[in-house]
């Protein structure tokens, strides 16, 4: 007798989700794997599949039909583990609003680590406007040729360059005959203004040619100036690319980038962005993020969440394996799950007094969705939930030694963040402070070069009532890097 598919698990919904979450999920589904689109092999037979489920499921009778058909639901397996650590044991019964910590890890399972890595659908991004002189342009071309030599014969990469326009230079296929497209690479020169969307949508039409669930795809912009007036263009196509599973990550050359903007475009799908100081680290950030691209078994985890009255989620913070603050959304992008490395997300709640007045506090609910390009079945999504006993004391127990770490590492980040803040609300006697702040800690960690900056800008918004653009970015993703990836305090 034939197995009854799991139409949920096509879906990527669970058995209880409503017909407008039905409904998204089949049409960003479709959207990904329709036959006009993706013509990669088997995608098509997934796609027929989508739709019959979506049919049936749309369908209140057959629906119904279909649930009865069903086996009793069980727990699935899964080939990833997650655990979440408390800094608190319990919340307190009190008429007080309340702080709690909870890092959320997620690890592959030991038999994913033995599966190669899939292969990757990559285009580079390309800035190649006239600010790109001055041997920016020598050293990104070097930078991009090293990649390519890299790659592996399952890769797909291609290259777009753009400035007031995009020009596709090599389009999305397997690098084999890597001298000649290395001479494609080499004569490229700057020119040109910066607008950022030509060359994003030029790249992602790149990508869209060979999309596909088996494939890691990805977009990786690199760019040295500000884009103008497009920048909710390339917002937009960001939030496509998320529904398709395809990431975006940036990195920014020298001081003149929007680093706010960069973030936003990044964290949209869970990628990451870099700060590149100076030109001759362009090859050494660019390999590091093949090197992760390679390593990667899902590009993005997504939390879906339904917001609890009471259990507000003030901040979250990807504290591996690329570190970076995340958007509080119903939809939270955390970012990669890598073959070798636990994904690490610290969430700061504040806990209305209302929650603590019953046994059981419950902060959050929600469910884990991840494609993982190495199985040939989906997975389903998995519901999560934190919660914490309310007793009438404080437990006694210190915060696990993860969650101490982190914050640790992630206070000098957020003492520049608030400084920033600061600076935007003319708070500038506070911020100056902060930043005074900041350099004794990053002197106390023996991080002198940093401190320094932070002491420079320190006076610079005392004197010029704002920080510098180098400054900035110094200190802002200088604290960033210094969390760096802990171990885990034990297996989960």
């Amino acid at each position: 007798m034939a197995k009854t598919p799991d139409y949920y698990a096509i879906l990527g919904v669970t058995r209880d989700a409503p017909q407008e979450e039905i409904k998204r999920a089949y049409l960003e589904a479709a959207q990904r794997l329709h036959p006009d689109k993706n013509k990669a092999v088997g995608e098509t037979e997934i796609f027929l599949e989508v739709q019959q489920a979506y049919e049936t499921l749309t369908n209140a009778a057959r629906r119904k039909k279909y649930d009865a058909s069903l086996p009793q639901e069980e727990q699935p397996s899964l080939p990833f583990n997650y655990k979440a650590y408390y800094s608190r044991p319990n919340l307190v019964r009190m008429d007080e609003a309340q702080m709690l910590y909870i890092l959320l890890e997620i690890a592959p399972q030991e038999k994913l680590e033995e599966i190669p890595a899939p292969p990757l659908n990559v285009s580079l991004v390309l800035d190649r406007s006239t600010s790109m002189k001055d041997g920016k342009m020598d050293v990104l071309k070097s930078a991009a040729i090293k990649v390519m030599q890299n790659l592996r014969s399952q890769d797909i990469f291609s290259v777009v360059t753009f400035s007031d326009r995009a020009e596709v230079l090599i389009p999305a296929s397997y690098p084999y005959d890597k001298r000649k497209l290395e001479s494609r690479i080499q004569m490229l020169q700057p020119s040109g203004a910066t607008e950022i969307f030509q060359g994003l949508q030029a790249g992602y039409d790149e990508i869209q040619r060979n999309v596909s669930q088996e494939r890691i795809d990805h977009i990786i912009l690199l760019t040295d100036g500000h884009t103008y007036g497009d920048e909710q263009q390339c917002l937009d196509l960001a939030e496509r690319a998320a529904k398709q599973g395809i990431g975006i990550s940036a990195m920014g050359i020298g001081k003149e980038w929007n680093d706010t903007f960069l973030d936003t475009l990044a964290n949209r799908t869970g990628g990451s962005s870099r700060y590149i100081a100076r030109k001759e680290d362009i090859q050494k950030f660019l390999v590091e993020k093949f090197e992760v691209l390679a390593r990667t078994l899902a590009d993005d985890v997504v939390l879906d969440i339904k917001k609890i009255p009471g259990a507000e989620m003030a901040y979250a913070f990807r504290t591996q394996p690329e570190t970076g603050p995340l958007p509080i959304e119903d939809s939270i992008h955390l970012g990669p799950l890598l073959q070798d490395s636990t994904l690490h997300v610290l969430f700061e709640y504040r806990v209305d007094a209302s929650l603590t007045k019953q046994d059981v506090a419950y902060l959050l609910r929600g469910q884990l969705k991840l494609s993982l390009a190495a199985l040939p079945t989906p997975i389903p999504p998995f519901k999560i939930e934190f919660s914490r006993e309310v007793k009438d004391e404080a437990g006694k127990e210190p915060p696990p030694a993860l969650i101490i770490q982190s914050l640790g590492k992630l206070t000098l980040y957020r003492m520049q963040e608030k400084a920033h803040m600061e600076v935007e609300q003319g708070q500038f006697e506070l911020a100056a402070q902060h930043m005074k702040n900041l350099a004794t800690s990053l002197l106390a960690q023996g991080e002198r070069s940093l401190a320094r900056t932070a002491i420079i800008e320190a006076e610079n918004i005392v004197k010029m009532q704002s920080f510098s653009e180098e400054g900035s970015k110094e200190i802002k993703y200088g604290t960033r890097a210094l969390i760096m990836p802990q171990e885990k305090e034990q297996p989960i």
